[in-house]
């Protein structure tokens, strides 16, 4: 088996954060209808189609190469759930925001806090019934010789893991829905509730693990096709999608509108003409990649300053399936830029920053890098023109 890699996911992340901020700033269209407005297609719902959940063992684990769910049967409680795989109750319902008496749904999966062995195959209640039935009827002690002593066992096996690639695991946050959710990474909100055994209202919870679909992987293709950003006649132009939610999320605070800060106070830098300055002083060591990479990565030194590419504002702050901060900045002419794998973050949703100002820090050791985005809408482009 072949495991996501953590540079992969973490692309993959910063990418639907900028897509699922867009999206939550459209008007009130209806989200199946992207794409098929002057005529039919299936391209949309088919490269929103998920794969099936791995089917559990006995106990209900599923096991991936980095971590462990479980699956919840008809009237579990997390009790009765963690005395089948063998975890304390009290610790499983912390890793998951509950109480140990609380109800679980048929079907909903609950994270595990650490890995669990695989379950033993020896029947314990074979091995009893046959010790019984061979004691002496009188109640009397019979000796016998005593094999030879054999290798110390094994320890436990742990489970084998999951076929097919290990998906992402998010871990929801307040204010958060299935819909939000589902926009971020761009799944259906039928499939996400399909595999983690959400209920017809789609109800999630602060803290709840949710495991994120695994989109089906496209036939290899024979021959390589031309990229193009020329709509077809009759295509039509992609409509944006709804803000969907059945419940309203928590009210929030609305600051008074601040004024814009004065950038042309802004410190002058050797790439004072350029459309964007760069996030870091040190060197590209990934360029841009259409659907493989869609930034850059720039490497420098530990501790060194993330800054604004330019003007703008705070759009978002999310975090990465390793809970590593990902910033959203939200420029004019529908321009965003991300800046992913980042430490530190100093600025917060709603602010404004100025071309230049520390927004975050570069992390340490092998992760000293920023994964630097730039999306003209919803599609991500070159940073690098930007930058000359």
């Amino acid at each position: 088996m072949r495991a996501v890699s953590k540079s992969a996911m973490l692309r993959c992340a910063t990418g639907v954060a900028a897509v699922a901020f867009l999206a939550g700033c459209e008007g009130p269209f209806d989200y199946d209808l992207r794409g098929n407005v002057g005529g039919f297609t299936t391209a949309d719902a088919a490269q929103s189609a998920t794969t099936n959940r791995p089917t559990p063992d006995a106990r209900g684990v599923i096991t991936y190469p980095n971590y462990q769910v479980a699956v919840a049967r008809r009237g579990d409680t997390v009790n009765d759930l963690a005395g089948r795989i063998g975890l304390p109750a009290g610790e499983l319902a912390r890793f998951n925001g509950l109480q140990p008496d609380d109800q679980l749904r048929d079907g909903e999966v609950i994270a595990l806090p650490r890995t669990v062995a695989a379950a033993s195959t020896v029947d314990i209640a074979t091995i009893a019934g046959t010790a019984i039935d061979e004691a002496p009827a009188d109640g009397s002690v019979r000796t016998s010789t005593l094999e030879p002593a054999q290798p110390a066992a094994a320890p436990a096996p742990t489970p084998p893991a999951a076929s097919g690639p290990e998906p992402i695991r998010h871990k929801v946050k307040r204010g958060e829905t299935a819909f939000t959710i589902s926009r971020l990474y761009d799944v259906p909100v039928n499939a996400l509730a399909e595999w983690n055994g959400l209920d017809s209202d789609f109800t999630v919870r602060e803290d709840q693990f949710l495991l994120i679909p695994i989109k089906n992987q496209p036939a290899p293709q024979q021959a390589a096709v031309p990229a193009t950003n020329v709509t077809q006649p009759g295509q039509g132009s992609p409509t944006p999608t709804p803000p969907s939610a059945t419940q309203p999320l928590p009210d929030e605070q609305i600051a008074a509108a601040v004024p814009a800060p004065d950038v042309t106070a802004e410190a002058p830098t050797s790439q004072s003409n350029s459309a964007l300055g760069l996030p870091v002083t040190g060197t590209i060591i990934r360029t841009y990649d259409k659907g493989k990479n869609e930034g850059i990565d720039i490497a420098g030194a530990p501790g060194s300053a993330v800054k604004a590419a330019e003007a703008g504002t705070v759009a978002a702050i999310t975090a990465d399936a390793d809970q590593v901060p990902i910033i959203v900045i939200k420029h004019n002419s529908d321009l965003l830029t991300v800046y992913a794998n980042v430490d530190k973050a100093s600025v917060k949703k709603g602010d404004r920053v100025r071309r230049g100002q520390q927004i975050a820090s570069l992390r340490g050791g092998d992760n000293s890098y920023v994964h630097f985005e730039v999306r003209k809408g919803f599609e991500s482009v070159d940073p690098e023109p930007y930058l000359k």
